[in-house]
């Protein structure tokens, strides 16, 4: 991808974000009730986030032309591969007076909070939480994974939070400040540049002369639009990198940056995992010759698959695929020395690898026919050296990525009520969940089967209870009739 086609991509991401914002700014203006319009601010300072970000990195890239024009080149230093990063299980616990939560006294606040999450350009909101006394942790269930992370990142979580007591009214827009940028950047391009900047700034989410820079709080916003929906205060955040990747729940430091009523402890608990692309998918393959034990004329014809830490042999290309166990396991190490060699200018060149096994130095050598495949196997190796330097301890072993289950919307439909409630649910790994569609089908089965027996048993006392009264009246008929003859003839 050349350089225009990135900024042609860069500018539609910035319109369709500028799109994006507009049409919260409409649907704010025209929200009547509360719920919608928390959504929709949330949606404006989102969008603000995704375009300051966008302008940012294409900054980013105009500098670099720049530099390439003037007989500058960037930096060809050795770029370590990327990798993906995701962020689950958020959990901040709240730190109530006993008066508040135990004893239930004092004013009962609500505000509606979520986590902003942004690593270089990719941005992600998670949902809303409503938050009041009764809660001791406020947790998300997102799982929020970002791509083409590159092992230095800085993944930054925001917390924010908008108090739901106060009157909500809809307010209308006021005129437009407008902030202009140098005049370095001109035609289409530079409009486009300029208007999404401006789109941005109304909210308030810069100010001219300030960079929104890590660890920068927001500020506030411009006094005619103070009126337009509920606002989001940023209350705590934090930053994490890959020295805080680690397979299970941790504790990270959060710094408070506004004072609220929300009582935070200072603290946040998260899963936070990196797959590095080193780890998920082979790095370079091909037949080789390996020299096995300490006898020069012991070699064998493998072939050998880079992938994470290990240099897998397998005795054919077929053994691969059957997912056999490999003939022999190289480690592969941050601190592992290779030293490439042409044995002789006509038979084969070697590659040794030396490296630390259970704590014993081990080395290993490879053989190669042809100098194109040493140059690919030397790169290659070296390449994969320093990923796995770079990422640390994401290389120990292929972190898994543990995706929610979606949750199922229940469709409001016309009907009975059993149509509304069967809505079977979502199987979670290790436990059998029963349909409740079945189970519920079961029990108005035999409801309806003992109503119909019901049914029946009644019938038969009305038809015995009704036979047994006529029979009872044509016998005081029959009896009344004889009296009546017997009282004639005497």
């Amino acid at each position: 991808m050349n350089e225009n086609t990135k900024d042609k991509e860069v500018l539609k991401q910035i319109e369709r974000e500028v799109r994006m914002r507009e049409g919260a700014s409409k649907l704010l203006a025209a929200c009547s009730q509360r719920a919608q319009a928390l959504e929709a601010s949330k949606t404006l300072l989102t969008c603000n986030a995704r375009i300051l970000a966008l302008l940012s990195q294409l900054q980013k890239m105009r500098n670099a032309q720049i530099l390439q024009r003037a007989g500058r080149r960037p930096s060809e230093d050795t770029v370590p591969c990327k990798g993906k990063v995701a962020l689950s299980d958020l959990r901040i616990p709240l730190m109530w007076k006993d008066s508040e939560y135990f004893k239930n006294k004092g004013e009962l606040h609500r505000c509606a909070v979520f986590c902003l999450l942004q690593c270089d350009t990719e941005i992600y909101d998670t949902g809303l939480v409503m938050v009041d006394r009764t809660l001791t942790d406020i947790c998300f269930e997102d799982t929020v994974i970002f791509n083409e992370v590159d092992p230095g990142f800085h993944l930054r979580v925001e917390l924010y939070s908008s108090c739901v007591v106060e009157d909500f009214s809809p307010g209308a827009l006021g005129p437009r400040r407008v902030s202009r940028l140098g005049g370095s950047l001109g035609g289409s391009s530079g409009k486009k540049i300029r208007a999404a900047f401006e789109s941005a700034a109304i909210c308030g989410y810069v100010s001219s002369g300030e960079d929104a820079g890590p660890g920068s709080v927001s500020p506030p916003a411009p006094p005619h639009l103070s009126a337009l929906g509920p606002k989001y205060n940023l209350v705590a955040h934090a930053t994490l990198t890959v020295e805080h990747v680690q397979e299970g729940f941790k504790t990270h430091d959060l710094s408070l940056a506004a004072a609220e009523w929300l009582p935070l402890y200072g603290n946040m608990c998260c899963r936070l995992v990196a797959q590095p692309l080193c780890m998920i998918q082979p790095v370079i393959s091909g037949q080789l010759e390996v020299k096995l034990g300490e006898d020069l004329d012991c070699w064998e014809n493998v072939y050998g698959i880079l992938r994470g830490q290990s240099l897998l042999c397998y005795e054919s290309q077929e053994d691969v695929e059957s997912e056999d166990e490999p003939l022999l396991v190289i480690p592969i190490k941050k601190d592992t020395l290779l030293c490439a060699f042409e044995r002789d200018a006509i038979h084969s060149q070697r590659l040794y690898i030396s490296t630390q096994c259970h704590g014993e130095d081990v080395s290993y050598t490879l053989t190669l026919h042809i100098p194109e495949d040493t140059q690919r196997w030397n790169e290659a190796l070296w390449q994969q050296i320093f990923n796995i330097s770079q990422w640390k301890q994401c290389c120990h072993h292929l972190m898994k990525i543990e995706m929610q289950s979606p949750r199922k919307s229940i469709a409001v439909k016309q009907g009975s009520l059993y149509h509304e409630i069967v809505t079977p649910s979502s199987p979670i790994e290790g436990h059998v969940v029963p349909d409740l569609s079945v189970v519920i089908r079961n029990l108005l089965s035999s409801y309806y089967k003992e109503r119909q027996a019901f049914s029946h048993i009644a019938l038969f006392f009305h038809i015995f209870h009704f036979g047994f009264c006529r029979i009872l009246f044509k016998g005081l008929a029959f009896c009344l009739y004889i009296v009546i003859i017997t009282h004639s003839l005497l």
